[in-house]
């Protein structure tokens, strides 16, 4: 696992590297980390000047954010992960992980199938995803109702559609290598 502090100097290297390729008017800026998030797939890292992290309102800031995986240390661009939406962890862990988080209407579902039973369970998953049909919304039932998440085929119906494809996500560095100095 890496921590905070951990993630602030992986991202202030990459920084400290980078800097010295990006093309600038003068002297490359000094880079440094102003404010770090925790999320459940790592650290969010934005960045500024040291001169505008010193003096807030500084009329030419540069500034970004980079996100740290909690798990292997690697440095990804993730534009989205600056916007109130959360679908971008979910985009991180489907295309940077090949993992899809567990659906929060599957569970739903689930515990209304056996508190309410099988009536209340199947009106609430078509209220929530009403592109599933009926036939479809039983299957989705009958694969949740045991505890698995259901089909790729059901899930994407029921999901809710969202606004905007999912942004690019660039992996910039890592995996950071496990040991002593490493996590």
């Amino acid at each position: 696992m890496i921590s905070e502090q951990r993630a602030v100097e992986l991202v202030e290297a990459y920084l400290a590297e980078e800097r010295l390729t990006w093309r600038w008017e003068g002297e490359a800026p000094e880079l440094v980390v102003h404010r770090v998030e925790e999320h459940g797939v790592g650290w969010l890292a934005f960045w500024t000047t040291a001169e505008a992290a010193r003096t807030p309102g500084t009329a030419t800031t540069i500034h970004g954010h980079l996100l740290v995986d909690r798990e292997d240390g690697s440095i990804h661009h993730v534009p989205a992960a600056g916007w109130d939406d959360e679908c971008w962890q979910e985009d991180y862990l489907l295309h940077a992980k090949g993992v899809r988080p567990p659906s929060p209407l599957a569970a739903a579902v689930r515990a209304l199938a056996r508190e309410d039973g099988t009536v209340a369970a199947l009106r609430h998953l078509r209220r929530e995803a009403p592109r599933l049909g009926l036939r479809e919304a039983k299957a989705y039932l009958a694969a949740v109702r045991d505890g698995a998440e259901p089909p790729e085929e059901l899930a994407s119906l029921a999901r809710k559609e969202r606004t905007w494809p999912p942004v690019p996500i660039e992996r910039l560095t890592g995996p950071v290598p496990q040991g002593p100095h490493g996590g």
